[in-house]
């Protein structure tokens, strides 16, 4: 199987590339990034058995069809994430995370390629206490630029005839790899914690529930998808638990025990507490491993070293 991974070197994409060879032996994998922050150390000692090709390509500027012909499938990490900092880049958002997937998926159709496409559980955005995939048009309100424009993905993907697909519905990403980022929930609080930075909590959060992966769950999700051929044009949405804030916070005391709490306000402090369903990928044979504890363990560990007790320390 030849495999093209746009984004690969970062957050999810980083990790990925390097469990493939270790299940998929055979794989021949082809990594496109525009290196925009520079990951070069998410391109250092992969695995010797693994059998890659790196581009430094940008998929809006370039040109990619030629990679995309020569796939069976398409693994669409590439994106702007941060959900906090989409408000003040909302034309940039939509463009490389609407736009380009645009780009990739009719390119995909044109030329019978497979395509993964990551989306997000934060489309959900609603006042509703459980949702899952069966969530009309009408009972979705995405709070941030980064989460519609991933919904518009959704549909767009939804509407195009002839493209064997899948989307997977992500949880907040938590857990630790090469190329990771320190900008959503979980991460960040581990970093303000080692750092004796006081955890910036929205107001309204401490006892809301969210849906959050670990990392090596959505790394074993996207692998479970290309070894089932799962490319129904379907939506799933992949996490392993519902947590609040409380309960990440209560974690982090455990390795950093002076972590203190700072309420602050937010611009998506209004989207309302939400438990997002996940059985319908369970039903489909995957079982989620995954372990928040243990997680939180091995990212605060990275910074062990570092005995910070406040700001100034």
């Amino acid at each position: 199987m030849k495999i093209l991974v746009t984004g690969a070197l970062g957050h999810i994409g980083s990790a990925f590339i390097r469990y493939l060879p270790g299940v998929m032996p055979d794989a021949e994998i082809m990594m496109l990034d525009n290196m925009l922050v520079q990951r070069y150390c998410s391109l250092m000692n992969l695995p010797d058995e693994g059998k890659y090709q790196f581009y430094e390509k940008d998929i809006l500027k370039d040109d990619i069809t030629e990679y995309i012909k020569k796939s069976d499938v398409v693994v669409h990490l590439a994106a702007i994430t941060d959900a906090a900092s989409s408000f003040e880049k909302q034309k940039e958002v939509e463009a490389v995370n609407l736009e380009a997937t645009k780009l990739i998926a009719n390119c995909c159709k044109e030329n019978k390629t497979k395509l993964i496409f990551l989306s997000t559980t934060s489309v959900y955005g609603t006042q509703k206490e459980e949702v899952d995939e069966n969530c009309s048009e009408e009972d979705l309100s995405p709070q941030s630029p980064y989460a519609k424009a991933k919904y518009d993905s959704e549909i767009y993907l939804k509407n195009l005839d002839g493209l064997e697909f899948v989307t997977l519905r992500f949880g907040t990403i938590f857990g630790t790899s090469v190329g990771m980022r320190f900008h959503t929930a979980v991460n960040k609080f581990c970093w303000q914690a080692c750092m004796g930075i006081p955890l910036s909590v929205w107001k309204t959060a401490l006892d809301q529930h969210r849906p959050y992966l670990d990392l090596q769950d959505g790394v074993r999700a996207l692998v479970f998808v290309l070894e089932k051929n799962i490319f129904d044009r379907e939506i799933y949405n992949v996490l392993t638990l519902n947590a609040t804030v409380r309960d990440i916070v209560d974690n982090i005391k455990k390795y950093r025990p002076n972590t203190e709490v700072d309420l602050v306000d937010a611009k998506i402090m209004n989207q309302l507490s939400y438990y997002v369903k996940f059985d319908k990928f369970q039903n489909l044979g995957f079982e989620f491993k995954g372990n928040l504890d243990q997680a939180i363990k091995e990212t605060t560990a990275l910074f062990s070293s570092i005995n910070n007790r406040g700001n100034d320390a």
